[in-house]
This record gives C-alpha cells, sequence and structure tokens, in this order.
C-alpha cells in the first residue's frame, strides 16, 4: 500500500496549521533528526514531526550543531522545531529566527527532566516557575505568527502536579496545543503513565488539543490513552523509533478498525540502508558511520540480529566495513523466525535511575 493509498484518518488543527493525522512523532535527543523524520514520512501516517530539542541561544549564535538539528527538506512536512531556554529574550528572538528560516511550528521544551538541561532553569523546571514560564510562553506566542504549542510534564514532582493550571493559563496567551508526558520530572521513565493526569489536563483547557505522550508502543496502548484521558491526539517517541510503521498502523486501525503488521527483517534492513544513505547525504560518510551506531543499534535488535553481527556493524570504521557488515547480516537472517515473517515486539530502553544521574 502505498501512502496515497492510506485511510483518510482524522486530522489535527495546531491554530490555523491542519495537521494531516492526530499522530505525532514526539521530539527525541538524538533520534528525531532529519533522516528518521523522512523515513517515517514515507511509510505515512504522522501528522506532524518535532525535532530534537534546539537551544534558543544555539540557534542565535548559529552554532553548527544546531543548525544541523533544524535541517529539513521539501517532503519533511509540516514540522515543527522545539526550542528551550530561560531567557525569555533569547526564546523570543530564537522563535523569530525559526519563523524566518520557514519552519511549520514552534514548540517550546518544558518537559526534559535532564540535570544539564534542569539546572539552567529550562526543559521540567519551567513547572516551578509559575509566572516567569506564562512571561516567558507569552513572549514567544507574542514573537511569531506560527502556532506555538508547549511539551511538559504532571509537573516537577508528586506534590507539584501544575500541568493543569499551566495548560489553562497557556490557551489564554494563545497557545495552540500541549502535549503532556504522563509522569513527572521526578519519576523520569519510572513507574506507569498517569493517564487520569493527562485527563486531568484534557479538563483543564477549553478549546485546544491536549496531545498524550507517553508509553505508547502499540495500537492496544494509543487506543488506552484515548479512551481514559479523551486527549486528541497521540505522540510517540521510543515507540516509533521500535516501530516506525506505527503511525501507518493507527491511521489503519481508526479508519478500518485493522491494520497491516510492521515491517519484516527484510523491509527493516531495506528502512535501515535507507536512513543512514539519508544521514549521509547529509553530513558525509565518515560522521553518518559514528552518527548511526546508536540508531543501528535499536534497527538491529528488532530485527533479531546475532550480536557479533550487531558488533560488527557498530564498530565498523569505513563504508567498506559497513557494507561487509551489512551483507553478512543479510545474508544470516534473524536469529530466530524467519525474514519475512512478523518480529516480536521490541521496547527501546529508557535511561533509569535517579533522573540526576543522567
Amino acid at each position: 500500500m502505498s501512502i496515497s493509498e492510506l485511510p483518510k484518518a482524522s486530522t489535527l488543527k495546531y491554530g490555523d496549521l491542519v495537521l494531516p493525522s492526530r499522530y505525532l512523532l514526539s521530539p527525541l535527543a538524538g533520534f528525531t533528526n532529519l533522516p528518521f523524520r523522512r523515513i517515517c514520512r514515507e511509510i505515512g501516517g504522522v501528522g506532524l514531526c518535532t525535532t530534537d530539542l534546539v537551544s534558543a541561544r544555539g540557534l542565535l549564535e548559529k552554532s553548527a550543531k544546531s543548525l544541523q538539528l533544524i535541517q529539513t527538506c521539501e517532503v519533511d512536512s509540516p514540522y515543527s522545531v522545539q526550542i528551550f531556554g530561560p531567557n525569555p529574550d533569547e526564546m523570543h528572538d530564537a522563535a523569530q529566527f525559526l519563523e524566518e528560516f520557514g519552519v511549520d511550528s514552534i514548540d517550546i521544551n518544558m518537559g526534559c527532566p535532564v540535570d544539564r538541561i534542569t539546572k539552567g532553569g529550562a526543559g521540567s523546571a519551567m513547572m516551578c516557575s509559575a509566572d516567569q514560564t506564562i512571561g516567558l510562553v507569552q513572549r514567544v506566542v507574542e514573537a511569531v505568527k506560527l502556532p506555538v504549542s508547549v511539551k511538559m510534564r504532571l509537573g516537577w514532582d508528586s506534590t507539584q502536579l501544575t500541568a493543569p493550571r499551566f495548560a489553562r493559563e497557556f490557551e489564554q496567551v494563545g497557545v495552540v496545543a500541549v502535549a503532556i508526558h504522563g509522569r513527572t520530572r521526578e519519576q523520569g521513565f519510572s513507574g506507569d503513565v498517569d493517564l487520569d493526569g493527562i485527563r486531568q489536563v484534557v479538563e483543564a483547557v477549553e478549546s485546544i488539543p491536549v496531545i498524550g505522550n507517553g508509553d505508547i508502543r502499540n495500537v492496544a496502548d494509543a487506543e488506552r490513552m484515548f479512551q481514559e484521558t479523551g486527549c486528541q491526539g497521540i505522540s510517540i517517541g521510543r515507540g516509533a523509533l521500535a516501530n516506525p510503521w506505527i503511525f501507518r498502523q493507527l491511521c489503519e486501525w481508526e479508519t478500518t478498525g485493522q491494520f497491516q503488521p510492521p515491517g519484516n527483517f527484510d523491509d527493516r534492513l531495506e528502512l535501515m540502508l535507507r536512513q543512514f544513505g539519508y544521514l549521509e547525504e547529509m553530513v558525509g560518510p565518515e560522521r553518518a558511520i559514528l552518527m548511526f551506531r546508536k540508531m543501528g543499534h535499536w534497527y538491529l535488535k528488532g530485527m533479531r540480529v546475532r550480536k557479533a553481527l550487531r558488533h560488527q556493524f557498530q564498530t565498523a570504521r569505513s563504508q567498506s566495513e559497513i557494507h561487509q557488515a551489512v551483507e553478512e547480516i543479510r545474508r544470516d537472517g534473524p536469529v530466530f523466525g524467519s525474514r519475512t515473517g512478523v518480529l516480536p515486539e521490541m521496547n527501546i530502553q529508557v535511561p533509569s535511575g535517579p533522573v540526576e544521574r543522567w
């Protein structure tokens, strides 16, 4: 089935921007770069892709890393850039820079729990300073004509579940949508996503969409998120790394009640090589080999490739070594099951232990 043959799923509006589906690719540090967004688009079903979080200051300083993170292409549409930073002036100016750059939407990061981000007053730390944060978000909204959304957690910890209040206030200052990861910053990725907490955010706003996020690994997880929270859309991060077909499956499920299985061994190998090729185009072969190791690891684990062959791919240092590893992987096939059958579901590992040590 080609993308044009996908069933017509429900659309979602971010202000005046109409998203082709209500299934979104979450920003995910180190993964949601342009090559991965391209393959998600090619498979079909994704309504909006968001970049890895980008430093507002880095954009204003035009750092090579920040400019690489916002790279796009014609097929990468609509797309949003997620910015972070504690300084209202820098966030304001970065938003204007992105509007001139031609992005479709801007997302403000209030969800990142990592210490190096929160220590500077950004990410989840913004949930501890209500007045300053609402003022910062308003500055960004007023800086541009683009739709501005916010991604946040339920709160800093279980004693400060501030997301409903923030969502209500953000709607008043012009934010077009809020995405909620159903855990606190203190939790990191431990415990279960609090669906009731997400529902409270849904009930706190009047008309803007609330996007549910957290632990969406398959269609059943998404169905439960919709039913128990009342959210209008779903954002998927690690679930999409494990299964880039998930957006397409959700569109099929929504419109027909059924969905095709994700790609088999051969499909995944082809997809991995295509994504690697897009990365080579963007940064050149030498950097691509190093940058793709983390993504390649998850592709090969999902394909049930033997550990020795995974290691061979991970330690390759040249194009010829990559090609040799790929050919051996192709010949060897999966450790169990067939290369044309459905592979077992895989969960992408999340950081563990206290958030402060991540």
